[in-house]
This record gives structure tokens, C-alpha cells and sequence, in this order.
């Protein structure tokens, strides 16, 4: 008697199965650089990589402060795609977010306890909603391709920051912003006291329970609401959404509200974290915004996967910090981690392959 089994691969199976893959030929393609920079240490190196995200607890809470920025631009990218729309402009975003969060953390020390860091939360909200609706605008209303509207407002949205900074809050010493009050800065919720090694604490803060609080509404928006579908719909196909009787033009300026505000506020969490960290008076765009691009091909848009991908590439860059160990220059290190996390990118052509194969098998079964 033959026993025979069927394996049938789902879409989520797929997707799980290219994201998985598109990890394993990132870390393949760090372990050559590496293999090729110092051949008698790569091996410590890479380990360093692998392991060094949970090679101590105050690692694992800067892993959930690395975390937090690219979840949120992640997020950001990943619900503007859901709704056919390529948010390449987090990175303006994300830095106008953060220049209103520390201007309130900065001049509004009269406002009373929590609401302190709640108001520059909402700040940052607002103005990266703000920013983010100029390129939603100009698409619906000129058909301007938002790639492009995105690209200028990340460079006009950088040089004003810089510009802001100098006349409002500049720390010409340290160049940079300011130092936002104490009670700007978000609760640490006992983090500080777990997350540490003796003296040496991370920066591990409420931050990380922020933004899965938003991963978690934006799935509930995309996929439990009648306004998550009108927007999946015109993304779709903006024709026949608006045969059915939906707006399209409200859904593309609304899609890249909504994909600001997110940007804004990872904004606000990087630079209210309390670790001291200001925004630098520099003419290069915020890395973080660029990151969440890979961090939601990663996740797959999904926003609950997102999750998971930006505690990935934060796990791989805290990692990436203890190969300095090993003689790696620190250089090497920046190239390593940016093929990892770039290459992710690959998971769409691995999904694609992979549907590919299965639409084959089906055909011949």
C-alpha cells in the first residue's frame, strides 16, 4: 500500500517562505563581505552578528529602541503600498515629526505631567500628516507621481528642519537641537531597570509598546473597516473604485495622511526616548525613514509582520555593533548591515518566483 502526501503552500506560507529566504541570502551576502575583509575572524564576526542582539539585556533593550523608528516609517511605507501608493517620502515625514515633538519637548515645559510628551507626541503626529498630505494632494488633483512629490519633500522638508533649528532651538555647541525637558521624554515603564548591565542601561522605553499599538490599528483599519477597504480599493484600481461610488481623490490624500502621521510620530519616539539623542543641523536625509522602506518589503505591508521585521533589521544592527570585537572596521560594518537590510527587497522577487512555481504545479496537476 502507497501513502502519499500533498503539500499545498498557502499565499501566507509563501510569503512567510520569502521573507525567510530573503533573510538567510542577506546574511549569505554579509558573511561573504566578511569572509572577504578579515578571513581569519569572519567566523567571530558573524556569530557577532547572530548573537549579539541577546548577548546581554541591556542588547536586547537598545534591540526594542532601534526597534521602535523603523516599525513606525515601516508601518508608514507599508499602509501607503496597501492602498497603491509608494511612500518613498517617510524620511521628511519622519523628520518634521520629530523637529515638532522636540520643539514642544523644548519650549513647552509649562504643560503638566504626562501631557507633556502625549502633546509632543500629537505634535508630531500632526506635522508629519501634514507634510506627508502635499504629495497626496498634487497625485490626486495633478496626477503628479508621488515618488516624485515624495523625493522633493524629503529634501525641502530636511533643509527647512535645518533651517528651524537655528532660529528656535539650536545647541550651537553639540549642533544640534536642544535637549527636550524631562517630562517630554517618554516613560521608561521600569524598562530602564530590566534592560541594563550594572550602571550601563539601554534605551529601552515605552516607545516599542507605542508603536506596536499602532501596527496593531492600522491592520484593524486596513482589514476590519469599511474606510481600510475603500482605500485597498482605489489603490487597486482607482477607476473602478470610483465607478463603485468612492472617492478616490479623498482615499489617495487620506492614504498619505495617515502614512505621515505614522512617519511623524516614529519621529517623535526616536528623539523622545530619552537617551539624549538630538536632531543633528546636518544636509542628509533620516536614514530611519529610508530603513522603513526595506523594513515593510520585509513584512510583506503587513503591518503585524511589520513588527516583526524591524525588530529584525534592530537585532542585526545591535549585533553589527559587537563585531568592532573582531578588528572590523566600523565601515565594513555599515556595508554589512546595509546589504541585509536592502536585500530584503529580494523577498519580492522570491514570492514572485514561488507563485510562479505553484501556479506551474497546479496547472499540471
Amino acid at each position: 500500500m502507497k501513502l502519499t502526501l500533498k503539500f499545498k503552500l498557502t499565499t501566507p506560507m509563501v510569503n512567510a517562505l520569502s521573507s525567510v529566504v530573503a533573510v538567510l541570502v542577506g546574511l549569505l551576502a554579509g558573511f561573504i563581505i566578511l569572509l572577504l575583509s578579515n578571513a581569519s575572524q569572519s567566523l567571530q564576526g558573524f556569530w557577532a552578528i547572530l548573537s549579539g542582539g541577546l548577548s546581554s539585556l541591556r542588547n536586547v533593550g537598545q534591540v526594542f529602541y532601534f526597534a521602535t523608528p523603523v516599525i513606525m516609517t515601516g508601518l508608514s511605507v507599508g499602509f501607503a503600498s496597501k492602498t497603491g501608493l509608494f511612500n518613498i517620502g517617510a524620511a521628511g515625514q519622519f523628520i518634521a515629526g520629530a523637529y515638532a515633538a522636540v520643539l514642544v519637548g523644548v519650549k513647552c515645559g509649562f504643560l503638566p505631567g504626562h501631557l507633556h510628551w502625549i502633546m509632543a507626541l500629537a505634535a508630531a503626529m500632526l506635522a508629519g500628516a501634514l507634510w506627508g498630505a502635499i504629495p497626496g494632494i498634487f497625485k490626486a488633483f495633478f496626477n503628479v507621481n508621488e515618488v516624485i512629490a515624495c523625493i522633493m519633500t524629503n529634501y525641502i522638508g530636511t533643509y527647512l528642519v535645518n533651517f528651524l533649528i537655528t532660529r528656535t532651538m539650536f545647541d550651537s555647541l553639540r549642533n544640534q537641537t536642544m535637549r527636550v525637558m524631562t517630562s517630554a521624554n517618554l516613560p521608561k515603564m521600569g524598562m530602564d531597570k530590566i534592560f541594563k548591565d550594572g550602571f550601563i542601561v539601554s534605551s529601552a522605553n515605552s516607545g516599542i509598546f507605542i508603536a506596536i499599538a499602532f501596527a496593531v490599528l492600522i491592520y484593524f483599519i486596513l482589514e476590519k473597516t469599511s474606510f481600510g477597504y475603500e482605500l485597498k480599493a482605489c489603490g487597486f484600481n482607482r477607476e473602478a473604485a470610483r465607478y463603485a461610488g468612492i472617492n478616490e481623490k479623498r482615499s489617495i490624500v487620506m492614504s498619505m495622511v495617515i502614512a505621515g502621521a505614522l512617519a511623524g510620530v516614529g519621529g517623535a519616539l526616536l528623539y523622545l526616548a530619552g537617551s539624549g539623542k538630538g536632531i543633528t543641523v546636518v544636509d542628509i536625509l533620516a536614514q530611519e525613514g529610508f530603513n522603513g522602506i526595506p523594513v515593510a518589503l520585509l513584512g510583506l505591508n503587513n503591518p503585524l509582520g511589520i513588527i516583526f521585521s524591524g525588530l529584525l533589521v534592530a537585532y542585526l544592527n545591535v549585533g553589527g555593533f559587537n563585531m568592532q570585537l573582531y578588528s572590523f572596521a566600523p565601515q565594513v560594518i555599515e556595508i554589512i548591515i546595509g546589504v541585509i537590510i536592502y536585500f530584503s527587497a529580494f523577498a519580492l522577487l522570491v514570492r514572485g518566483f514561488i507563485n510562479s512555481l505553484k501556479k506551474r504545479k497546479e496547472g499540471k496537476l
